[in-house]
This record gives C-alpha cells, structure tokens and sequence, in this order.
C-alpha cells in the first residue's frame, strides 16, 4: 500500500512562524502575566463581551491578540508571501469538527498553544499529559480516516 502525501518544506517560514508564536507566548507571559493560549483567551474575550458571572476586567489585550490572528494572514499577502489555505467543502463536518474542539478544550482546560507552547515551556506535567493525549488522539484519527473509513 502507496501513500503519498504531499506537504511543503518550508524551513524558513516554519522558523519564522515559531519565533513568532514564541515571541508573543512570552510578551503575554510578560505584559500581562496570562498564558497565551487561544481558547483561554478567546473564553475571555467573549466573557467580557457577554454577560457572565467572573467575566474578565482585561478584554482590550484580547482582542489586540485576537485581531493580530485575524490580521496575519492579510498582511503576510500584503508584504508579497503567499497563503494557501483549504476549507473542507462539508460544512456540517466543519461545524462538528469545530464543536469537538471546542468541548476537547474545554475538557482538557486548555488548547494546543496553551499547553503545547506555554505549558511545555514551564514544564507542566498536566500540559505533558494534554499534549500526548492531543498528539495520539490525532494520529489515531489520521489512521482511522484514511486506512479503516478511507475518507482522506
């Protein structure tokens, strides 16, 4: 059995993009004492925004950050780079992807960048846990999708 899967090498971009997450991890960690993960802040964004009991007093750092996720992309066009980017044609997967995320981070307290870049960084065992769990829950739904349902 052939699989070929294609993916771009792109040592510099990678790096660059790694410096940056890196880089604004520690400006959070600094400026505002706060782990810079999305779905925490997001949570909070959203807390403050809509009526919530321990809504967060600190909402305008959040949507700096959150318009600097949104504004990227954009402005990388803007300097000459290149986005590409594919969205699945399935909007209910899309929805139910986006909502298994969702309940994922909330059980797990926290997301990806949260526990994977921050967490890691401050050798958090809970975060070790989160991030292995993240990493095998991907890899058997990499494994499930295309050799068991042969959807990918």
């Amino acid at each position: 059995m052939e699989l070929a899967v294609e993916t771009a090498f792109t040592p510099w971009a990678s790096l660059a993009g790694g410096v940056l997450i890196g880089l604004s991890a520690v400006m959070v960690m600094g400026l505002f004492g706060r782990i810079a993960g999305i779905s925490g802040i997001t949570a909070g964004f959203l807390g403050a925004i809509a009526p919530m009991t321990r809504a967060p007093r600190d909402r305008d750092w959040r949507i700096a950050f959150l318009l600097g996720l949104i504004a990227a992309p954009p402005l990388v066009m803007l300097l000459g780079g290149t986005v590409t980017q594919s969205v699945p044609r399935n909007l209910l997967r899309m929805v139910m992807a986006g909502l298994l995320v969702g309940v994922g981070t909330a059980l797990g307290s926290g997301c990806t960048s949260g526990h994977g870049v921050c967490g890691l960084a401050r050798l958090s065992r809970r975060s070790l846990v989160a991030v292995l769990t993240f990493m095998a829950a991907g890899v058997a739904t990499v494994f499930v999708l295309r050799h068991v349902v042969g959807a990918v």
